[in-house]
């Protein structure tokens, strides 16, 4: 199964899911201290980096990449701001009888893509 990818500008690579499969796949790859990234509304493909450390470029392209691709922007009257979630590997867990592709994480920080850097 293929992940969406994007090589970031440091050279490091990005994967993305392309649906709940892709995403239950992709995360389960992700290792433990690698950024997983999600829009903090549902509907879109979680994003990992693939490195251990993860520079503010980095994690900004990519959470664009992650923005880019949610159901949140997909939408035309929706075209605004869009706060991405990003977390380490090791903070995503699955509770019995939850759907595919859906996670809960313990901690996690959110970035704001600017409408205007997605549209770049």
């Amino acid at each position: 199964m293929r992940f969406r990818e994007l090589k970031l500008i440091s050279g490091k690579l990005a994967l993305a899911g392309k649906n709940a499969e892709t995403n239950e796949k992709l995360v389960k790859q992700a290792g433990e201290n690698e950024i997983v990234l999600h829009t903090s509304s549902p509907g879109s493909p979680f994003v990992n980096i693939k490195a251990e450390k993860t520079s503010k470029k980095d994690l900004k392209e990519a959470a664009i990449f992650c923005a880019k691709y949610s159901q949140a922007w997909k939408k035309p009257e929706k075209k605004q701001d869009i706060g991405v979630d990003y977390f380490l590997g090791k903070n995503i867990f699955k509770l019995p009888g939850m759907k595919l592709g859906t996670f809960l994480v313990k901690k996690h920080k959110t970035i704001i893509v600017k409408k205007e850097e997605i549209e770049k």
